[in-house]
């Protein structure tokens, strides 16, 4: 592990060759500081630093939630281990190193937390979680306007527009159980989304999230992720978002959630179902603007951290969480 020794808001450090500084952790987070597989703009390998950072507030280990009533930093025991060293030319070694980091997490009994990165990480991201849970007992929740389902783009077989394939060729996920939310805009085209059709994906694009209303949609997919699976894995892509919302990505594409909308989706999902593991990726800050695309991807680590947090709040006898209760009167 590399990179300059600040954490996640101020969370204490761990090192992944010493299992004994995260044996008790119930969340790891670690960066994949990698772009290599990037199909047009690069600069998401400096996306792990901008999301540690991105807080107007100190860097104190501590972030309560005034929605939740919970503190995910503080309530969770949350550590840092740092970078995966990853070079931009050197992709296969990077996929394999960034896999290896994963697992060790997932093995020892914490949730990794991985901050992208391009969408490449997803490969190695979920198949490390699968390793330990089980191939084929995961689910996928994938927050995309793309789909992530290429076969082969500019000669490799690996990037961040093939993903979602290789992991269910790989058997690490199933197809029937792969779902995903945001899609819109151009691509992929007919001969791709028959591909996805033959392994029962369930796609939501955008259209139909307006048509039904995201709610009625989450409902629906939550139902799907938890039969005959015992977790889910969620993966983020920033670019879920509509670019005035999120403008420092890649491969922005008009027409996406709202930042409401994703925070208050992450939350929910977090809080309903047993997650495994996180991603957030494709936060590029060189075309960022004041920071904006850096904040929603800090603030959805932290929705998601303060959803668990709750959610075994809950588990132990704690009361249910309601949203609807006015703030000064407990939720």
């Amino acid at each position: 592990m590399f990179g300059p020794d600040i954490t996640f808001l101020g969370v204490d450090r761990c090192d992944l060759t010493d299992p004994s500084s995260f044996a008790e952790a119930d969340v790891v987070i670690v960066g994949a500081p990698f772009d290599g597989g990037t199909s047009n703009r690069p600069g998401a390998r400096f996306g792990p630093q901008a999301l540690r950072q991105a807080c107007y507030l100190s860097h104190d280990g501590s972030r309560p939630s005034m929605a939740l009533r919970v503190d995910g930093l503080k309530d969770l025991k949350v550590l840092d281990a740092g970078d995966v060293e990853c070079y931009s030319g050197d992709l296969e070694n990077s996929i394999k190193d960034i896999e290896a980091a994963v697992y060790t997490i997932a093995q020892s009994g914490a949730i990794p937390v991985i901050l992208g990165g391009d969408h490449t990480i997803a490969l190695p991201d979920a198949r490390g979680v699968a390793r330990h849970h089980g191939f084929g007992r995961i689910s996928m929740i994938h927050f995309d306007a793309h789909a992530d389902t290429g076969e082969i783009e500019f000669g490799h077989l690996y990037g961040h527009g093939q993903p979602m394939r290789r992991l269910i060729e790989s058997g690490a996920i199933r197809g029937d159980r792969f779902l995903q939310l945001g899609l819109r805009g151009y691509w992929p085209g007919p001969e791709i989304l028959s591909w996805m059709a033959q392994q029962n994906m369930r796609s939501y694009e955008m259209t139909e999230i307006v048509a039904r209303g995201l709610p009625d949609c989450l409902t629906e997919a939550f139902t799907i992720a938890l039969d005959d699976c015992d977790g889910i894995f969620l993966s983020v892509d920033i670019d879920v978002c509509d670019p005035g919302h999120a403008p420092g990505t890649g491969t922005p594409e008009p027409g996406g959630l709202t930042a409401r909308e994703l925070l208050d989706t992450v939350r929910r999902i977090c809080y309903e179902l047993p997650v495994l593991g996180v991603e957030i990726v494709e936060v590029a800050p060189p075309y960022d603007h004041a920071d904006i695309t850096a904040f929603l991807g800090n603030r959805v680590v932290l929705e998601a951290l303060s959803a668990i947090a709750r959610r075994r709040e809950v588990a132990a006898g704690g009361e249910p969480w309601d949203p609807r209760k006015p703030l000064l009167e407990g939720r």
